[in-house]
């Protein structure tokens, strides 16, 4: 349990699926785990980047947390990369919507945002919440 993580963002998916690829092909996320019911539907997949990981499933399967998230809005999701230029080219060249080009900001850090098929938006930076620095 040491190193696994011990904030794990979760996000449901009208199109899970397509998110899947997205997060793989555009934005560099390994596949951990994918459970599917047996009309595909995403019932729980595990993406990890670095030492975090995203929790993906299946918007419409019923469930409490489905339930809870039904009338939710987008959600907002920073992930720490080490050349935010390269990972900004690789999302491009995959056609995802970039909100913001990378950036240098004050408070030192570099990032930029792109906003998934869903509406969701993913900021990619240098900046390190409670790095040492």
């Amino acid at each position: 349990m040491a190193d696994a993580p011990s904030i794990c963002p979760t996000i449901l998916f009208t199109d899970a699926k397509a998110a899947i690829r997205t997060l793989k092909e555009a934005f560099g996320f390994t596949e951990r785990s994918l459970f599917e019911g047996e009309d595909g539907t995403v019932l729980h997949a595990e993406l990890a980047y670095g030492n975090g990981v995203v929790m993906v499933g299946s918007r419409g399967r019923g469930g409490v947390f489905d339930k809870t998230m039904a009338d939710a809005g987008p959600t907002g999701v920073y992930v720490v990369v080490a050349d935010v230029d390269a990972h900004h080219a690789r999302a491009a060249e995959h056609g995802v919507e970039i909100v913001m080009p990378p950036t240098d900001q004050d408070y030192g850090g570099r990032d930029y945002m792109a906003r998934d098929a869903e509406g969701n938006v993913w900021s990619f930076g240098t900046y390190a919440p409670g790095a040492a620095g």
